[in-house]
């Protein structure tokens, strides 16, 4: 490169001249590069992906074909399942598809559970799986799963039950699928029963919750009075267990079979599958090699800082399947709304591993401003676009922020040349315009990041015009 002459603009001196742009996915992985972690095989006698997507198309057929019809509709009436226009959208559902009123009812929550759909007030538009529905059996599958997590509210439950002892069925059932699993076919009703209430029975002695003499003369006593039912010890559980596997059974995870012996249950290849990925993820909770599983979102994420993508994943997977993830969304949020930007890029990255069930509360994070660019992007990317196009969705002044944001984390964190490194990926195309529009989006660490990045690089006239600009917005100059 030639040397400036004392009277050449700054903007026209080629040393500070920007490479062209890199994608902005190149600065949020200034800290960390994206590798792949190999997948785990399934066991032996899995079908291919490609027949459990089919499957996972037909158990979803009549989901998808409301979905399909509702995105044609979505300018003119509300979701077929409630609300002031529920009514009439089920009966030109029906008559368009030649379904009765509770198929309708059946399939919209199938499709909306599996991600099929979106409802925007009371709009409905397609989602991205519906979009990759047909050519992405990776997409299918991850909307059944979806679909098998909430198969508790796509059955009722029965009437008259306490919510509590729901709850209990629930949160022992995968005891239950688990042997389903590792029998390899049908297993009667009575002994799942039978596990099913030493599972409850468990559950019960963690939280200590076995009633006392007196406490269960009350609790009776209180259900004679509001005609509800007694469930003390595995009273009830009968009735949850048909209800549990009848759920199961209608989102295609397993068959219901009468037999010589007894009615009995058997898995599906979907939900054989199912249950092994499920056992997989409590393996590597179980197998975590940098031990972060107790620790807080905080503590967590500084550990995997240390580590590179793969196993990093790993670990987030490991952190989420210890807890629930309704606590782990708002646990790592908080960490995400700290000071340290390296911890809030992590955060993010951990809620890309929680998917679906983290995306109301990154949603409601758009309005964050420290937040929004980060939430944009997982939204982005959520919803199906490629990584290194995702940046599209962000305005310049929100990719000047989050380079400024991710600067800091580099600064914090990195090496000098790595920070050297990050300069190049910066949408503008010189030094100066850069940093105009950094002293424009206020950032609250522009003036640190503007000192390290003088400090770090090698060319004496770029370092002396980022020093000034450090200056300036420190001084609150021009």
């Amino acid at each position: 490169m030639t040397s400036r002459k004392p009277d050449e603009p700054l903007a026209r001196n080629s040393r500070l001249r920007l490479v062209r742009p890199r994608a902005l996915a190149t600065a949020r992985r200034a800290v960390t590069t994206r590798r792949t972690r190999p997948a785990p095989r399934p066991p032996e006698g899995t079908p291919p992906r490609a027949e459990l997507a089919r499957q996972a198309r037909h158990v979803l057929a009549d989901a998808v074909r409301i979905a399909r019809w509702a995105a044609v509709e979505r300018g003119v009436t509300a979701a077929p399942r409630s609300g002031p226009g529920a009514a009439p959208a089920q009966e030109r559902a029906a008559a368009a598809l030649n379904l009765t009123p509770g198929q309708i009812r059946a399939g919209w929550d199938r499709a909306r559970l599996a991600g099929l759909v979106e409802l925007h007030g009371d709009t409905a538009r397609p989602g991205w799986r519906l979009h990759a529905w047909d050519r992405d059996d990776s997409a299918v599958l991850r909307g059944w799963v979806a679909l098998f997590d909430a198969w508790s509210l796509v059955h009722p439950a029965p009437e008259g039950v306490e919510p509590s002892a729901v709850a209990e069925v629930v949160e022992a059932l995968p005891q239950v699928l688990s042997l389903l699993q590792l029998s390899q076919g049908p297993v009667l009703v009575p002994a799942l029963l039978d596990l099913l209430g030493q599972r409850v029975e468990e559950l019960r002695e963690e939280r200590c919750e076995v009633p006392g003499a007196e406490q269960a003369a009350e609790a009776t006593e209180a259900a004679a009075t509001t005609d509800a039912p007694v469930v003390n010890g595995t009273d009830g559980l009968p009735a949850l267990l048909d209800w549990a596997l009848e759920g199961l059974a209608a989102v295609g995870a397993l068959t219901l079979d009468p037999g010589a012996e007894g009615r009995h249950a058997t898995l599906t290849p979907l939900g054989n599958w199912a249950v092994w990925v499920k056992l997989e993820q409590i393996c590597v909770a179980a197998q975590s090699p940098a031990g972060n599983i107790e620790q807080s979102a905080e503590d967590m994420l500084r550990g995997c800082a240390r580590l590179t993508p793969g196993p990093a994943r790993a670990e987030y997977r490991a952190w989420l399947a210890a807890r629930t993830l309704s606590s782990a969304v708002t646990e790592l949020l908080t960490v995400a709304r700290g000071e340290d930007a390296l911890l809030r890029g992590l955060a993010f990255e951990a809620l890309r591993v929680v998917g679906a069930p983290a995306e109301a509360e990154v949603r409601a994070t758009v309005a964050e401003p420290s937040l929004r660019p980060y939430a944009l992007l997982w939204l982005a990317e959520y919803e199906g676009a490629d990584p290194d196009d995702a940046q599209e969705v962000l305005t310049r002044e929100e990719s000047t922020w989050l380079w400024v944001d991710t600067a800091a984390a580099v600064a914090d964190h990195g090496e000098s040349e790595l920070l050297v490194r990050h300069l190049d990926s910066a949408v503008q195309g010189t030094v100066p315009a850069l940093l105009d529009e950094i002293r424009a989006v206020g950032h609250p660490r522009t003036v640190q990041v503007l000192v390290a990045l003088a400090a770090a690089h090698p060319d004496p006239a770029l370092a002396k015009a980022v020093r000034r600009a450090a200056f300036q917005v420190h001084t609150g100059g021009a």
